[in-house]
């Protein structure tokens, strides 16, 4: 019945995206409703539109494609939809009416009525950073509660099941599954022919979906073709407690595996009926080592459990912990985010979720089999826009969140990198783009064939080091990749102070490159860039200074500040009234998202001129949905504008940004999972392939500097800049094909000419 199911779909979705939402809304309809968000692989949304019930579409991956998961009820004997869109035929079923629809940084609630009774269903997906072995655990909760809204007792039972598409992103392929039944009841489902560590469609092919619920009084379970299982509950109000074993394709007879509840007669609220869902795999990710030698490693969970039985067992357990705690963390993000305004609140409420959907928690194994507990690794997917692992400017624009939750967290994404790099397998100077082409192997670019954004990833790498350090005290980081290493006869200097001299050559006048806005095309001289590249200097001093070594951070200090001097008068345009988008281009502008790094940093390298010059110019540039990311185009990423805001001196223009984000994400013009990249004029979408991303982690930007080092909020603070009357000479500066090398005039030579002097001292201090 996938045809009726799916034009049903369609249907509906079309219909409800041209009418008017009926339903309350807390805070507002995002484009996409997180259900089971987890894990790369676990990542259920409900796509809205302009508003869509949940009975009135299937829930979907985050690629769109239709995830089954259905939810019925029978209420004094008719039975109702309340999830999904099952067509089965010769059985009446009526569609419980959505009443309201609440969503926090954990949590998606919904209120169903079917009949006389009104359903509340609520879907939890733990966010608990400080907790890796909750946090890893690859299981998300639904519960259903009743209560009769007419004030008369009624008799209520409830079902729920899932299909076979979970397990693959090709429903031609055989499925095996089976049921346990002890104090849980649990459907394991999987392909017959798993493959590790490979995807179809960005649905990875290995591991099992599970099903499962406690086995308490009233509970019957069920496998079996999707119109017959949901038949049977329309009939019975029970299931038969009886497995299909005719294993079979995905889509051959939508094999689904199913529950059933009898509530018995309800008038107050009922207790919950709590439901678990998971994708669990083993292993998760390969990882290269030493010699190009390829590492497996397991999910973090797996150092307190030996079975996935008692994992879903404890999980189930815990549940009404679970909420406690996550209605605290929900609170707390709302107080805090609050401060800034409402709609800031609402904004990072709906990215929490999709910010963690993107990781992973790993440990490796030891000789003897058990696990490392001190090798921990996290590992990102750059969902959509790109399948790499750990890709460095994906965890930067998201590394707001995980100054707010947990730093160390964003010590976990770095170690991979570092490690890596630390072999010397990568042969490039600059940092290493990602750790892997296609999730989940990272297995590096040993060829050094990765995709190259030399000042952006080295910069973004050192900023990263010292801002984790700051936040935690911890000195591991760069008391382990400062070092010089020495072996066979070869000095090997850190990577800390070799990106530092990366960028010491190639920051202040950016060569022809990618920036992270890489969708935007290659650019010389950008101003933003070079931001970057000088603050990344500026961190390597407070690096050396963190490790004691005074000469090292007076020499890098140096060098960012004479970088500004200079910077300031290549950037500024000649009317002296904003920062340009690439020197020379007195016409062009972007925003200077890379500033915030300054203030999260603490480091007020950059003079307050600067800021309250940009200000003043992005007050007034400000389109429906926000301002433009540059002059190049009418687009802009939400990741930014926050992190601009975060920079703004005033604080009516810092909300002008936040607004402009919080529209986009209400307008109703999208139905997929939180876009990052949009059009400013008409709040759409530019692209299927920036949805979902972690990036959105960014949206945290201004609670993150609530807890950076003191002084990096003074945006008051002294400085000066360059005259107003300024002339930009634009002789010498990179050609736009000029790519990494490229000739230089007058003022490049000025600037190779500081390189060499800071060359010189540095080479004093190493040697």
């Amino acid at each position: 019945m996938r045809f009726f199911a799916a034009a049903s779909f369609l249907l509906c979705h079309a219909v409800t995206a041209l009418g008017a939402v009926t339903w309350s809304v807390d805070p507002f309809n995002p484009a996409a409703v997180p259900l089971a968000v987890r894990s790369p692989y676990l990542s259920a949304w409900l796509p809205q539109g302009a508003g869509t019930a949940l009975s009135d579409a299937w829930p979907t991956f985050w690629t769109g494609s239709i995830l089954g998961w259905a939810g019925l009820a029978k209420v004094d004997g008719q039975a109702y939809v309340w999830m999904g869109t099952p067509g089965v035929p010769n059985v009446n079923l009526s569609k419980a009416t959505q009443k309201s629809l609440q969503f926090t940084s954990t949590q998606s609630v919904f209120v169903m009525t079917a009949g006389a009774v009104d359903l509340t269903i609520t879907f939890l997906s733990p966010v608990e950073p400080s907790d890796f072995v909750n946090q890893s655990l690859p299981l998300s909760y639904y519960s259903i509660s009743a209560a009769s809204n007419d004030g008369k007792s009624h008799t209520v039972q409830v079902y729920a099941d899932i299909s076979a598409e979970w397990i693959s992103g090709d429903n031609s392929l055989i499925a095996n599954w089976d049921t346990t039944t002890s104090d849980v009841l649990t459907h394991e489902v999987k392909l017959a022919n798993p493959i590790a560590f490979s995807e179809i469609n960005d649905r990875i092919q290995q591991g099992s979906a599970y099903h499962s619920t406690l086995n308490t009084a009233g509970a019957t379970y069920q496998t079996g073709e999707d119109v017959v299982v949901r038949a049977q509950f329309a009939a019975n109000g029970t299931l038969a407690n009886t497995q299909d074993t005719a294993f079979r394709a995905v889509s051959d007879r939508w094999p689904v595996f199913a529950f059933a509840h009898d509530l018995g007669t309800v008038t107050s609220a009922t207790a919950p009926v709590v439901y678990s869902i998971g994708h669990v795999r083993d292993p998760v990710v390969q990882y290269v080592i030493l010699n190009g030698g390829k590492q497996a490693r397991s999910s973090y969970f797996w150092t307190r459990f030996t079975t996935i039985g008692d994992a879903i067992a404890t999980f189930l357990g815990d549940y009404t912990n679970a909420v406690a705690r996550a209605k605290a963390f929900d609170a707390q993000l709302k107080t805090d985010a609050t401060k800034i305004s409402a709609d800031y609140a609402s904004v990072v409420a709906l990215s929490i979720r999709q910010g963690f959907g993107a990781t992973e928690i790993t440990v490796s194994k030891n000789s003897d089999g058990s696990y490392d507990m001190s090798n921990t690794l996290m590992f990102m997917k750059e969902i959509s826009s790109d399948g790499n692992v750990n890709t460095v400017d994906v965890i930067y624009p998201s590394w707001p969140l995980f100054v707010y939750t947990n730093a160390t967290l964003g010590k976990q994404l770095l170690l991979p990198l570092f490690e890596y790099q630390a072999t010397g397998q990568y042969p490039n100077q600059f940092s290493v783009h990602d750790m892997g082409a296609h999730y989940p192997n990272a297995t590096g670019h040993n060829d050094g064939g990765d995709e190259h954004m030399p000042v952006e990833e080295s910069g973004n790498m050192l900023i990263m080091t010292l801002s984790y350090t700051q936040q935690t005290g911890d000195l591991s980081l760069i008391k382990t990749y400062m070092h010089e290493k020495h072996s066979e006869a070869v000095t090997q200097f850190s990577l800390l102070d070799q990106w530092t001299q990366f960028l010491i050559t190639d920051s202040l006048i950016p060569a022809n490159q990618l920036s992270t806005d890489d969708f935007a095309g290659s650019l010389a001289n950008q101003t933003n860039l070079a931001i970057k590249g000088i603050i990344g200097i500026r961190a390597m001093a407070e690096i050396a200074k963190l490790k004691g070594d005074e000469s090292r951070a007076s020499n890098y200090s140096s060098i960012a500040a004479s970088y500004v001097t200079q910077w300031q008068k290549l950037a500024q345009s000649k009317t002296g009234d904003h920062l340009t988008l690439s020197y020379g281009d007195s016409n062009s502008w972007g925003l200077t998202y890379n500033l915030y790094a300054d203030k999260l940093l603490g480091t007020n390298l950059f003079p307050a001129s600067v800021y309250n010059m940009q200000t003043a110019w992005y007050s007034s540039k400000d389109n429906a949905f926000g301002v433009p990311l540059d002059t190049r185009h009418t687009f802009t990423k939400s990741d930014w504008q926050i992190w601009t805001a975060g920079t703004m001196t005033l604080t009516a223009v810092r909300d002008q940004f936040v607004q402009a984000v919080r529209n986009y994400s209400a307008d109703g013009k999208n139905s997929q999972p939180l876009g990052d990249l949009y059009q400013t004029t008409d709040g759409t979408q530019v692209a299927n392939s920036f949805r979902a991303r972690p990036v959105v982690g960014g949206h945290l930007a201004l609670l993150a500097l609530a807890k950076a080092p003191k002084g990096s909020n003074n945006t008051g603070s002294t400085g000066t800049t360059s005259s107003s009357n300024t002339t930009i000479d634009t002789n010498g500066l990179n050609p736009g094909n000029s790519g990494l090398s490229h000739h230089r005039s007058a003022e490049l030579m000025l600037h190779a000419s500081l390189c060499t002097i800071g060359a010189i001292v540095l080479a004093g201090v190493w040697l």
